[in-house]
């Protein structure tokens, strides 16, 4: 078995039913791989619409819910992929995805992986950008060849198996959002792993976020940073990821109960993601989270 791809789930049965034949269908070899839907207990139909798709290489496996690195350590540990692809259920895999993912494994011996994540806001805008490159949302461009840690992020990467093992997968005490899968990356490229990009392997990620949604998701975002660097008391985790005296200067001068932050408030609501009041009114809110987490100590950012 070469490849074993890993995807939590929770309630996701819609997403599923795209996401599922889409990894089903790949150009890769089906006696090479095998696909694990670990499921966290979900009751909207997941489990029958596995039972309904009847793929011989998807094995759903249910288990507590302990976050999403809980239901990935499942998958890891019942694997028997020499490499494990990670994704998520509303991420639609490109038919090469498996194959590029395996190209690059096999000519950088014991690496890790980084695809190509496209953001689409609906189907409708999946269907008209698939084919067009040139209208793809991404976070990298197409001629970076390395990245680090910071960008180890697990709706389309790929490490074998042995060293996700030894550096002890995911640390399941990241059970709130975000940089569990930052942290995982950070081990892995202790441990002398490095981390390629291959702009080929490329997949959709269908998730619309409202502008509230996105404001809480950077709240939580700002608890876990403490939490990363509290467990491996770095510099360079404060420093890339934007947790320092002048963030924090800026914090607390832009106070909620200001008039600028309402200004700015206002303005957001009616901005894009990437575009500037609403960066920098999600930017405010995980620094929110970070003063939250340092006022309770280490244990609160659990």
């Amino acid at each position: 078995m070469k490849f074993s791809v890993v995807i939590p789930t929770y309630n996701r049965r819609e997403t599923l039913a795209t996401v599922l034949p889409s990894l089903i269908n790949q150009d890769f070899p089906k006696e090479e791989y095998e696909i694990f839907l670990s499921d966290s207990g979900s009751n909207d139909g997941t489990a029958e619409l596995v039972h309904e798709l009847n793929a011989p290489n998807i094995k759903f496996i249910v288990g507590e819910n302990k976050g999403r690195g809980g239901a990935r350590n499942r998958g890891i540990r019942m694997a028997q992929g020499e490499y494990i692809l990670f994704t998520d259920a509303d991420i639609i895999a490109t038919p090469s995805l498996l194959s590029e993912h395996a190209r690059f494994h096999e000519e950088n011996p014991r690496c890790a992986v980084v695809g190509c994540e496209v953001q689409v806001d609906s189907l409708e805008e999946y269907n008209g950008v698939r084919e067009d490159p040139d209208l793809f949302r991404t976070l990298h461009p197409e001629s970076r060849k390395r990245l680090s840690w910071l960008y180890f992020l697990t709706g389309n990467a790929s490490a074998p198996r042995k060293d996700l093992m030894d550096v002890g997968m995911f640390d399941e005490d990241f059970t709130g959002y975000g940089h569990e899968d930052l942290e995982l990356g950070y081990r892995l490229e202790k441990a002398g792993l490095p981390i390629f990009y291959n702009p080929r392997a490329t997949n959709f990620h269908w998730h619309p976020v409202s502008f509230e949604e996105q404001c809480q998701k950077m709240k939580m975002a700002g608890v876990s940073t403490v939490r990363f660097y509290n467990k491996h008391k770095d510099p360079r985790i404060k420093l890339l990821m934007g947790w320092n005296p002048l963030s924090l200067a800026w914090f607390n001068l832009l106070s909620p109960k200001g008039s600028l932050y309402k200004s700015f408030l206002e303005k957001a609501r009616h901005q894009k993601r990437g575009e500037f009041f609403y960066e920098l009114i999600c930017q405010h809110h995980y620094l929110a989270g970070i003063h939250e987490a340092l006022e309770k100590g280490t244990e609160g950012t659990k």
